[in-house]
């Protein structure tokens, strides 16, 4: 690893590690303002936001160890680094938004069987706007971190924080409707409204995570990308094999090129180090590993799955005269 890559690295960590410290720092003092107000008010989806919150905090803390662990260097055990704890931190977030829609539902159903007035509106509806309000300079943050770094598990925080704007103004809407207008089973309706969103939430949020530890490959775009810029360089005769994977915030490409057969181990190794220089520019804090091929060499068949390969000839003459057909 290039020290440059290094760098890069060490900056996504430190952004997403912010960016997670924030999340719980936010999560603390809405727990704290939604606890009151649910006690004064009653409101079933008062009670929800305060149970979301309640694991919004569990759920940021498991992405600030996730984020930490996943900044820890590659050492002898794990040789591609710790990237894919972010993954498994957003699977737990997951889990945690699952288990939080249910109680809600729960609570939900037995309120309309019941029933139960609720109280207090204006604290309700207040607290409700302080959390609109934070949840909006959070996101903004949030967004700014993975546009930067595509960090999963601070992605998967975003989706979650993203339900809540909904969830806070769900509380508004319920609160109105029971106490103002006299509806009294609007509060209930729209606490199953919150955890049906939640459960959506979750499912949408977990596709991320799998992907990353399935080792999805980039998509499609980005991979075509990544092949032309290999093979700007004159001396290469095709590309082909390319496997790409994301863990965390860190991405890993390697692939196969045919050169000229009479090319020396260290003019190749010359020609390697040009096309990594020139991808780095463009892909910063991309793993590369490049095999050297002999021009016209094919892998036997079954070392590489067919649907994974990507194959491009490259019509350049190199310095040896020899042209691609």
């Amino acid at each position: 690893m290039t020290p440059t890559h290094e760098r890069h690295l060490a900056r996504q960590g430190a952004l997403t590690s912010r960016a997670a410290i924030a999340s719980v720092g936010m999560a603390l003092f809405l727990l704290v303002i939604k606890g009151l107000a649910a006690w004064q008010t009653g409101s079933v989806a008062m009670l929800g936001s305060l149970a979301d919150t309640g694991l919004d905090l569990l759920a940021s803390l498991i992405t600030l160890y996730g984020v930490r662990v996943a900044m820890v260097p590659a050492d002898h055990d794990h040789r591609f680094g710790h990237g894919k704890a972010e993954a498994l931190a957003a699977l737990a977030q997951v889990g945690l938004i699952g288990f939080s829609a249910a109680g809600i539902a729960w609570r939900a159903v037995e309120r309309l069987m019941h029933g139960a007035p609720t109280a207090q509106a204006e604290l309700g509806i207040l607290v409700s706007l302080i959390a609109i309000a934070c949840t909006f300079g959070l996101l903004f943050y949030q967004r700014r971190v993975i546009t930067r770094t595509g960090s999963v598990a601070i992605q998967a925080d975003h989706v979650h924080y993203q339900s809540d704007l909904l969830l806070n103004l769900s509380v508004i809407a319920a609160l109105v409707l029971d106490q103002y207008l006299g509806l009294r089973g609007a509060d209930p309706l729209f606490g199953l409204a919150i955890a049906a969103w939640l459960a959506w939430g979750a499912w949408k949020a977990s596709s991320h995570a799998i992907d990353q530890l399935m080792d999805k490959e980039w998509p499609e775009e980005r991979r075509r990308q990544f092949v032309e810029i290999a093979s700007r360089h004159p001396e290469l005769k095709g590309i082909h094999d390319l496997r790409t994977r994301t863990s965390g915030a860190r991405d890993f490409a390697q692939f196969h090129v045919w050169v000229d057969p009479a090319m020396s181990v260290r003019e190749a190794h010359d020609v390697m180090d040009a096309v990594e220089a020139r991808l780095a520019e463009e892909f910063p804090g991309v793993e590369i590993l490049i095999h050297v091929d002999p021009e016209g060499h094919v892998d036997p068949p079954g070392l590489a799955p067919k649907d994974a390969e990507v194959r491009v000839d490259v019509p350049r003459r190199g310095r040896y005269g020899s042209k691609t057909p």
